[in-house]
């Protein structure tokens, strides 16, 4: 373990020289078209919203999906390349894509893996709730869903101030009691959505 203080964990922007303005895209190295679109298009809803030429590369085709808010997933693919069965972990690697799903849908969502025979595991993450799958190349692909009712603005100050109180708790990872304080602590409404009991996972 390093001797230097860990980095403040913050909503307050950093004194950096530029600062980001949301995410525009990832871009994943993907298999073929067709499987491709059969994953993200025809099982999780993502509308095809653009397909191009590789600008870089035009052998290969360039497939941008809407995510469901207007961010934006793409895929290289092309059709010499088959599905994989995993990825190959490693510094750098992208270990896993998380998606927002509606609460509601939550039975839904499983039955629909399950009809189209993926499997997938469900997880109380503390924070929000989890259901994880993989995609055609193996990619670990996260559905998730907030546990509780909170505006897209005030995201990452309920998480720092669930941060704070979890640390002074002694607490591992934060948790439903922590969320809770962290709501009415900011004055936003506590308003728990319906979901499946499940564990924290392994490794917890």
């Amino acid at each position: 373990m390093s001797d230097e203080p860990a980095a403040p964990v913050t909503p307050e922007r950093p004194d950096a020289p530029f600062h980001t303005t949301g995410t525009d895209h990832v871009t994943v190295w993907g298999s073929n078209e067709a499987d491709t679109i059969a994953f993200y298009r025809d099982l999780l809803g993502m509308p095809l919203v653009l397909r191009q030429p590789n600008l870089d590369d035009p052998s290969q085709t360039h497939l941008f999906f809407d995510t469901g808010d207007g961010r934006i997933l793409t895929f290289f693919v092309s059709d010499d390349r088959p599905s994989a069965r995993g990825q190959r972990p490693g510094t750098g690697a992208v270990h896993h894509l998380c998606f927002s799903v509606d609460p509601d849908e939550y039975e839904d969502i499983m039955r629909a893996l399950e009809d189209a025979g993926k499997g997938y595991n469900v997880f109380d993450r503390g924070i929000f709730h989890s259901i994880y799958t993989r995609d055609n190349n193996g990619l670990v692909i996260e559905l998730s869903s907030d546990k509780y009712e909170i505006p897209d603005d005030r995201k990452g100050e309920v998480l720092a101030t669930a941060q704070r109180l979890r640390e002074e708790d002694g607490a591992d990872f934060a948790q439903d009691r922590h969320m809770e304080a962290a709501l009415e602590e900011l004055g936003l409404p506590v308003n728990k959505h319906d979901l499946p009991d499940a564990d924290a996972g392994v490794g917890v």
